[in-house]
């Protein structure tokens, strides 16, 4: 299983699953940041855009993904004030920019992301700035690995881990899944050469019966980013946090600590709660478990185009739909 988006693209891309023997499967994880936020999210992003006074910033990728109560896309063609950023720095300059509105970043992704949200609070205090918050989902990768286990639902030999993740947090940091649940989980770069590598590692270890925690990708370290891993401990702390169709995930997510509470929108704001909710027929919770290929969704190129997209998989340029339908 890979479980970056990034890989997702490059395999698809480069028509790797098409390279590979007959029993050797690769499958997509929850490894898309945009596919893994669940639609109580959208809807609360949603409500907050169409507040007066109001800002939204975020990614590009979040702003067609439907919630139950419209997306990003459709409010702002209603008048709300939604606008894209290219990194939470962005969201900083457009609060400084425009003092006359409260900025609310949404801030989404795994640990590859959360240290630029920590900067973005940071630069906010050192700035005065007090119009601007963020509405948090932050994941974290290990957690969710676990979960996935534990479930039994997919037979999954051994994980492609994803490099950007690992220059955070550290390729050691996999160490205890492959310990205790007896996969490889082997850290890889970004286009076809690493990613066979990768794969080529990891059945090495397979075929030994010695799995642990490696990596092929030059920049990934043993320990990680020690300055990137001080700023999210200052700033973020564990939490539960909700999946697209996995639901609750203990110690999943990050909070901000209470001394940073100030710049939590989902306090500074009345914001009423939003169930999950997916789409009739759409299956993006099967693919991101790797429970099925997006071609087994009966709605894929279909109802489900890039165009007129359903779920969030067809939606993210990291999402294993999109890449399907683009590549395959």
């Amino acid at each position: 299983m890979e479980l970056c988006g990034t890989h997702t693209m490059a395999v698809a891309r480069c028509g790797l699953r098409g390279l590979l023997p007959a029993n050797v499967e690769l499958v997509s994880g929850p490894g898309c940041p945009v596919c893994v936020t669940e639609s109580g999210f959208v809807d609360r992003a949603v409500f907050l855009s169409r507040q007066p006074g109001v800002v939204v910033a975020t990614f590009g990728d979040m702003i067609r993904v439907p919630g139950v109560h419209g997306s990003l896309a459709s409010a702002r063609a209603a008048g709300a004030e939604v606008e894209v950023v290219y990194s939470p720095l962005g969201a900083v300059e457009l609060a400084s920019r425009r003092t006359d509105r409260q900025v609310v970043f949404l801030a989404i992704g795994f640990e590859t992301t959360a240290p630029g949200t920590a900067l973005m609070f940071q630069e906010a205090r050192r700035l005065g700035l007090r119009n601007l918050s963020a509405l948090t989902a932050h994941k974290q990768m290990l957690p969710i690995l676990r979960a996935l286990l534990a479930s039994g639902d997919v037979p999954v030999d051994g994980f492609l881990c994803p490099g950007h993740v690992s220059v955070i947090i550290g390729f050691d940091a996999f160490a205890t899944i492959a310990c205790e649940h007896a996969r490889p989980c082997v850290t890889a770069g970004f286009d076809a050469s690493q990613i066979v590598l990768g794969l080529a590692e990891i059945l090495r270890q397979l075929a030994a019966g010695q799995p642990r925690a490696a990596s092929v990708y030059p920049a990934a370290s043993a320990g990680g980013n020690e300055a990137a891993m001080r700023l999210l401990a200052e700033v973020f702390e564990p939490s539960d946090a909700h999946w697209r169709a996995i639901g609750e995930v203990s110690a999943s997510g990050l909070s901000l600590r209470g001394e940073w509470a100030e710049y939590d929108a989902a306090r500074r704001f009345d914001i009423p709660e939003f169930p999950s909710h997916d789409p009739p027929g759409c299956r993006c919770g099967d693919v991101i478990l790797g429970r099925c290929s997006p071609r087994d969704c009966p709605l894929f190129a279909r109802r489900c185009t890039p165009r007129d997209p359903v779920g969030p998989c067809m939606i993210s340029s990291e999402g294993t739909c999109a890449a399907a339908f683009k590549y395959g």
